[in-house]
């Protein structure tokens, strides 16, 4: 999910390197792809680089998007895609796999998402989900950025909480962001419209799906849903983050101009990610976090990077995960509800949020593979991974003005036949939901 806009992603050459993330290794590390972070373990993240993005602020510029060259297919991928009978259960997601011939490269691909098929058993899924605000205790500020990139720092304590009211960079009473995350169309339903075409009043992850697959369900839209349900916020954990694996900006100038909100986090993601699977995960199973739930962990004004002091490496404003013991059942999100203005347009409150909780959606475990895609969005280089957030990173779908009165941004998103391929199942024919791509993803493209 970036915004103005992300960096490439590099994809790996063995089963477990197929999206960009963690364990973040950074340079030529001998894989496919361009200038971002590689994963061992199935990891998608929205990367920003912040350096970049300040530039075209500076400059009174974006961050441009590349585009793809697209070829158009005449062959059919709608006949051509079937589905298992809905599996999971008890102790997992809902969740339906799927077998679809790509008109892009003339093979079958195959994958899981979440919720039931909307070819042959379309129906209500609902996925308990478990909203964690996270509090992080900061013993380090920065002071300046040195030659090689790095900032330096001084001793010094911060702490950045969701839960009590920010009235620097908000107004009352839409200053507290967690319950402006719980009041987003995320979470509560809203009138969605995908272009001319009315999809219903619900959540985003729901809209998006029931436009995803629209001309597959045909007559039987109405009985198919996707939906957070029940959700509920757990108690806020706190972190107390070593000096060494984070850091706090709190001059508003520390970018220059224009001056970003502070204070701005930023931690070491190995370093969290370990302590969320290491602890959080365990810790949690307690008030109901379990492979059948979707626990999100719930950033403010906070990002990541390897390791924190590293600008050359940063910012990862988000990801979605499994892990779990002794079974890597887990599915997991994390995300920040940014406004600070770091970064720009595009990354703005729900924009990360929509861009994880939708691959996630999509791609639970970050396995679904697809003809080999790049050159757009965050994605110089080329990856084969069904992450709809990636291709479109810094566009936006219409923004959303709930009862509350706040605006909220979301990201705009890639449909399954941008992917696969011509012609397209989903809402008006498009190939993503605020109709940037009117193609399909064309020609696969070739790691370098």
């Amino acid at each position: 999910m970036n915004r103005a806009v992300m960096s490439a992603c590099r994809i790996g050459t063995t089963a477990a390197l197929f999206v960009c993330g963690i364990s973040i290794a950074w340079g030529d590390t001998g894989t496919a792809g361009s200038d971002g972070p590689v994963t061992t373990k199935g990891i998608s993240t929205t990367f920003v680089p912040i350096l970049e993005a300040r530039k075209a602020i500076q400059s009174g510029t974006t961050l441009a998007a590349k585009r793809s060259v697209v070829n158009v297919s005449t062959s059919s991928p709608t006949a051509q895609v079937t589905s298992t009978e809905d599996f999971g259960g008890a102790s997992t997601l809902p969740l339906w796999t799927f077998d679809a011939y790509s008109s892009r490269d003339g093979r079958k691909h195959h994958g899981a998402m979440v919720g039931t098929s909307p070819f042959s058993n379309p129906g209500t899924a609902r996925v308990p989900t478990k909203v964690i605000p996270v509090v992080l205790k900061i013993h380090s500020i920065g002071t300046g950025i040195d030659a090689n990139g790095n900032i330096t720092t001084v001793p010094g304590n911060v702490t950045v909480n969701p839960n009590s009211a920010d009235n620097t960079c908000f107004a009352a009473p839409n200053n507290v962001p967690t319950k402006l995350f719980l009041q987003s169309p995320l979470i509560q339903p809203a009138p969605f419209s995908i272009g001319p075409t009315y999809v219903g009043t619900t959540q985003y992850v729901d809209a998006f799906m029931r436009g995803n697959f629209y001309n597959a369900l045909g007559h039987k839209l109405d009985s198919y849903h996707l939906l957070l349900d029940p959700v509920n916020t757990l108690d806020a954990v706190v972190i107390d983050v070593p000096a060494v694996q984070g850091l706090a900006i709190t001059d508003p100038n520390f970018f220059g101009s224009p001056p970003i909100c502070t204070p701005f986090v930023i931690i070491d993601i190995n370093w969290f990610d370990d302590y969320l699977n290491d602890r959080l995960l365990n810790d949690m199973q307690d008030q109901g976090v379990n492979p059948t739930t979707l626990p999100v962990f719930f950033l403010y004004n906070t990002v990541m990077s390897a390791p924190a002091n590293s600008l050359g490496n940063c910012c990862v404003l988000g990801y979605h995960s499994y892990g779990g013991f002794p079974t890597p059942a887990q599915t997991y999100s994390v995300g920040d509800f940014d406004s600070s203005g770091a970064f720009g347009p595009g990354t703005e409150n729900t924009d990360v949020l929509a861009h994880e909780l939708d691959e996630w959606a999509n791609d639970p475990y970050g396995i679904n593979l697809v003809p080999p895609w790049g050159g757009v969005g965050q994605v110089s280089g080329c990856q084969a991974n069904l992450e709809v957030g990636d291709p479109l990173s810094g566009t936006n779908f219409p923004p959303v003005t709930m009862p509350n009165g706040f605006t909220y941004n979301l990201q705009e998103l890639a449909f399954f036949s941008w992917f696969l391929g011509a012609p397209s199942i989903a809402v008006n024919g498009w190939y993503s939901d605020n109709n940037t791509f009117t193609t399909d993803a064309g020609t696969p493209c070739t790691y370098q």
